[in-house]
C-alpha cells in the first residue's frame, strides 16, 4: 500500500493545479446542491419494531385528525399569591389569552383549560395545549413571536405565564462552537510548526473537506428524510479528523525535507508512510461509525453514515489535496516562521534531539509496571460513577434554569405532579371486539387499578368507533423505575373483550429505545471490535498489539462514562461547565454512539503512535529502542492532534442542545484520556513489558496475512538506501541506554 500511496502523493504534488481544481469543483457542486436541492430536516425519529412505534403508527392510522407530526406548545399559567385561576378576573385573562393563541399564525387550535381539566386541584396553576398545523421544523419565528405577544397582556396583569413544547424551541446555532474549536486548532498548529503557512494548510483542508461533507448531506436532504442533528455531528467529527489527518501529512513532509529529500520525493514519502497510517486510522473510524447501522434505529444509522462519509472525505483530502497544496506553497512550508517559535520548531525537526516526548518515553519505559498500575488504577477510579448510569430522553427538565421552558416544566410538576410531564398514551384496539365501547371501558378500569397511576383520562373513541385513546398520568416522574414498571404493567394487561392495549408517548419511547440499544450493544461491539481487530492485525502484524489497543479502548470508554455520569447526572463541576440545574439522565442513544466514535478515534492515536514504533522495529531497533524512538518521533504531533480534537469537541459543550452538549463533553474527555493516559502512557509501558513478543504473530497467520507495508519499509528498499540521519538514529538504538546517555 505504501508504494501506491507514494505514487499518489507524487502525482498530486506534480499535478497540483488539477487536484486543487477538482476539490474546489466538488465544494462548489456541493454548495450549489445544498442551495437548490436541500429540504427541511426532520426533528423526530422512529424506532421500527418497538411497541411504542407500532402504537404510534396505529394512532396515526386510526386518528388521522390528530396530525401526529404537528408541532405543539404548552402555555402554563400561575395565579398570584392568594389568588386562583378560577377567580373571575383571572379566568377572563386566561380565556382571553387562549383566544389570542388560537388565532396566532400556523396554530390549529388551543384547548380550553376549564373544559379540558387543565386546572390544578388548588386552582392556582393551569395550562392550555396549542396544536399547530405544521411540523416543528416549519414553525416560523413569526409564529413563535405571536405566542410571546399573546401571553404578554396576562403577564402585565400579574399572572405568571411560561411556555414550553417543541414549537417554542429555537433552532440551536452552532457557529460559536465551531469558531472556538477552529481558533484553538489554529493556535495549536502555530505552536507545533512555528509557521503560518504550515499551520494554515490543515485548516484549509478541514474547511474544504467539511464543506464538501456538510453540503453533500444538505443536498441529500432533498431526497431523503434526514435528521436535523446529522449534519452537525458530521461537522463535529469531520472538522476534528480533517485537521488531524492533514497535520500528520504536513508534519511528515517537513521531516522528510529536513532529512534532505527533494520536495516531490518528500511529498511522496510523506503520503506513503504517514498516509498509510491515515488510511487505516480513517478506516477504523468509518467501520465504527458505519457499524451503527446494525442497531436498527434509522436516525442513528443516518448520523453514523453521514459522519463516516465526512471521514472518508477527510482521508481523501489528506492523501491528495494536502500534497497538492504542499506543491503549491513550495519552500514557504518551511518559512513564514513566527518570531519566538522559530528556534523551537527547528529543534523539533531534529531527529536526535532529546525532546520532552523522548524524556517521557524513557521515564515510562524505565518503570513500566509502576506506571501501568498507577494509570490503570486512576482510570478505574474515574470509571466508578458509570455504575450509576441512568438513561433517558431529553426534555425541558434539563433546560437552563431561568428559561421559560424550564419554568413551565417546573410549574406543571408542582401543580399536577411529577408524572404530568411524562404522560403515557394508551391505545386500545377494539376492532376485533363484539362490543368495542364495553371493551374500552373495561380496559380503562383495569388501568386505573394499577399501581403508580395518578390519573386516567376518559377514553376518546375514533370516528370509526373501533379504537380508543386515553392518557395515563403516572404518579412518579418520567425517568423513575416505578413509571417504567407501570408501562410494562399496562402492556401486560390481558385482552378484554377482544381488545388489545399498546402504549406510546415519550416515556414509553425512552423505555423501548433503551431496550433496543441494550440488545444491539453486544453484536455492535463484536462487529466493530472484531473488524477493527483484524484491520489492526494487518497493520501491525501482531496479535498482542491489537489486543492491547482494544483493552485500552475499554478503559477509555469506562472512564468517559464515569465522567459523564459525574458531571451531567450527579452535577459535579456543573458550574464549571455551565450546566447548573440541568443535570439528569444521560441520553439513551449516547452510550452506543459514544462507543462507536470513541473506538474509531482511539484507534487513530493507536495507529499513528504505534506505526512509528513498528517502523523503528523493522529498521532494526531493539524492542525498547523502537518504543522510545517511535514515541519521540510521533508524540508531539499526536499531542497536537489530540489537543485540536479536544478543542473542537469542547466547543460543543456550549451548545443548548443536550445531545451535542453531552457528546462534545464525552468526546473531549475520551480523547484526553485515550491520547494522554492510554496511548501515551499505558501503551509504551505495555510495549516495554512485552518486549520483542509485542510483535509476535503465529507462523501460519503470518503467511496468510498480506503484508501491506504500512511503515513503508518495502518502499524505502525499492527507492534508495535509508536517509543517513535516520539510519544512524535507528542503528544507535541497538543500545538504547547508551543512546539515551549521549543524547
Amino acid at each position: 500500500m505504501a508504494t501506491y500511496l507514494y505514487r499518489l502523493g507524487r502525482f498530486a504534488f506534480r499535478r497540483r493545479r488539477l487536484v486543487i481544481f477538482l476539490w474546489l469543483g466538488l465544494l462548489a457542486a456541493g454548495v450549489v446542491g445544498a442551495v437548490t436541492l436541500s429540504s427541511l430536516t426532520s426533528t423526530g425519529f422512529s424506532i421500527p419494531g418497538t411497541e411504542s412505534q407500532r402504537a404510534g403508527d396505529l394512532l396515526h392510522e386510526r386518528f388521522p385528525q390528530m396530525g401526529g407530526n404537528s408541532a405543539t406548545a404548552r402555555i402554563v399559567f400561575e395565579a398570584p399569591a392568594g389568588e386562583k385561576l378560577t377567580d373571575p378576573a383571572n379566568r377572563a385573562l386566561f380565556k382571553d389569552t387562549v383566544q389570542r393563541l388560537a388565532s396566532a399564525p400556523q396554530v390549529a387550535a388551543a384547548t380550553d383549560p376549564y373544559a379540558a381539566r387543565g386546572i390544578s386541584a388548588d386552582s392556582r396553576i393551569g395550562y392550555t395545549q396549542v396544536a399547530y398545523k405544521v411540523p416543528v421544523q416549519e414553525v416560523t419565528p413569526e409564529a413563535r413571536d405571536a405566542v410571546r405577544a399573546a401571553i404578554e397582556p396576562a403577564r402585565t396583569a400579574g399572572l405568571t405565564v411560561e411556555y414550553g413544547g417543541d414549537a417554542m424551541k429555537e433552532t440551536a446555532a452552532q457557529h460559536l462552537t465551531e469558531v472556538i474549536g477552529f481558533g484553538v486548532a489554529a493556535v495549536v498548529l502555530l505552536f507545533t510548526f512555528g509557521s503560518l503557512v504550515a499551520a494554515g494548510l490543515p485548516l484549509l483542508s478541514a474547511i474544504i473537506g467539511v464543506g464538501i461533507g456538510v453540503t453533500s448531506i444538505s443536498t441529500a436532504s432533498g431526497f431523503l428524510d434526514i435528521a436535523s442533528t446529522t449534519s452537525v455531528l458530521a461537522l463535529m467529527i469531520g472538522l476534528a479528523v480533517s485537521i488531524d489527518y492533514a497535520l500528520f501529512i504536513v508534519s511528515r513532509y517537513r521531516q522528510e525535507l529536513t532529512a534532505g529529500l527533494e520536495p516531490e520525493e518528500a511529498a511522496g514519502r510523506a503520503v506513503g508512510t504517514a498516509g498509510s497510517a491515515v488510511v487505516f486510522a480513517g478506516l477504523t473510524v468509518v467501520i465504527a461509525l458505519a457499524g451503527l447501522s446494525v442497531v436498527g434505529i434509522p436516525f442513528l444509522t443516518q448520523m453514523g453514515l453521514a459522519a463516516a462519509f465526512t471521514v472518508l472525505v477527510a482521508v481523501a483530502m489528506a492523501l491528495t489535496f494536502t500534497p497538492a497544496m504542499l506543491g503549491a506553497v513550495g519552500p514557504r512550508i518551511m518559512g513564514g516562521r513566527i518570531r519566538g517559535l522559530r528556534k523551537a520548531a527547528a529543534q523539533r525537526t531534529t531527529v536526535a534531539k532529546k525532546t520532552m516526548g523522548r524524556r517521557w518515553a524513557e521515564f515510562v519505559t524505565r518503570r513500566p509496571a509502576a506506571v501501568l498500575a498507577v494509570a490503570t488504577l486512576g482510570l478505574g477510579t474515574l470509571a466508578i460513577p458509570a455504575l450509576d448510569l441512568q438513561l433517558g430522553l431529553s426534555n425541558d427538565s434539563t433546560a437552563k434554569p431561568g428559561t421559560s421552558q424550564r419554568a413551565a416544566y417546573d410549574l406543571l410538576s408542582t401543580g399536577f405532579g411529577p408524572g404530568f410531564n411524562g404522560p403515557l398514551l394508551v391505545v386500545v384496539d377494539a376492532m376485533a371486539s363484539a362490543d368495542p365501547k364495553a371493551a374500552v371501558a373495561d380496559t380503562a378500569n383495569a388501568v386505573r387499578r394499577l399501581s403508580h397511576v395518578q390519573l386516567v383520562t376518559p377514553p376518546t373513541m375514533n370516528p370509526a368507533g373501533n379504537t380508543a385513546l386515553m392518557t395515563v398520568i403516572p404518579a412518579e416522574g418520567p425517568s423513575s423505575t416505578q413509571t417504567e414498571d407501570l408501562v410494562n404493567s399496562i402492556r401486560d394487561l390481558p385482552s378484554t373483550g377482544g381488545a388489545t392495549v399498546s402504549v406510546t408517548g415519550a416515556t414509553a419511547v425512552n423505555i423501548d429505545i433503551s431496550a433496543k440499544l441494550g440488545s444491539a450493544l453486544v453484536p455492535y461491539l463484536f462487529l466493530v471490535v472484531g473488524l477493527a481487530f483484524l484491520l489492526l492485525m494487518l497493520v501491525f502484524r501482531s496479535v498482542l498489539v491489537p489486543l492491547k489497543a482494544t483493552l485500552g479502548f475499554l478503559l477509555t470508554v469506562a472512564a468517559t462514562f464515569g465522567s459523564l455520569v459525574a458531571v451531567f447526572q450527579w452535577g459535579w463541576l456543573a458550574g464549571l461547565f455551565g450546566i447548573e440545574g440541568q443535570t439528569g439522565p444521560i441520553l439513551s442513544m449516547l452510550p452506543i454512539f459514544m462507543i462507536g466514535v470513541v473506538f474509531g478515534l482511539a484507534m487513530d492515536y493507536q495507529v499513528f503512535l504505534v506505526t512509528r514504533m513498528r517502523e523503528a522495529h523493522v529498521h532494526g531497533a531493539t524492542p525498547l529502542g523502537s518504543v522510545i524512538q517511535g514515541f519521540s518521533q510521533s508524540a508531539r504531533v499526536v499531542t497536537a492532534a489530540a489537543v485540536i480534537m479536544i478543542a473542537v469537541f469542547s466547543g460543543f459543550i456550549l451548545s443548548s442542545e443536550t445531545l451535542f452538549r453531552e457528546l462534545g463533553f464525552g468526546l473531549a474527555v475520551a480523547v484526553a484520556i485515550d491520547a494522554f493516559v492510554v496511548r501515551m502512557t499505558i501503551v509504551p509501558a505495555v510495549m516495554a513489558l512485552l518486549g520483542r513478543s509485542a510483535w509476535w504473530l503465529p507462523g501460519r497467520l503470518n503467511r496468510l496475512l498480506p503484508n501491506i507495508d504500512v511503515e513503508g519499509e518495502k518502499l524505502r528498499r525499492g527507492l534508495e538506501p535509508a536517509v543517513p540521519e535516520q539510519t544512524a538514529a535507528y542503528a544507535g538504538l541497538k543500545n538504547p541506554r547508551r543512546t539515551s546517555a549521549t543524547t
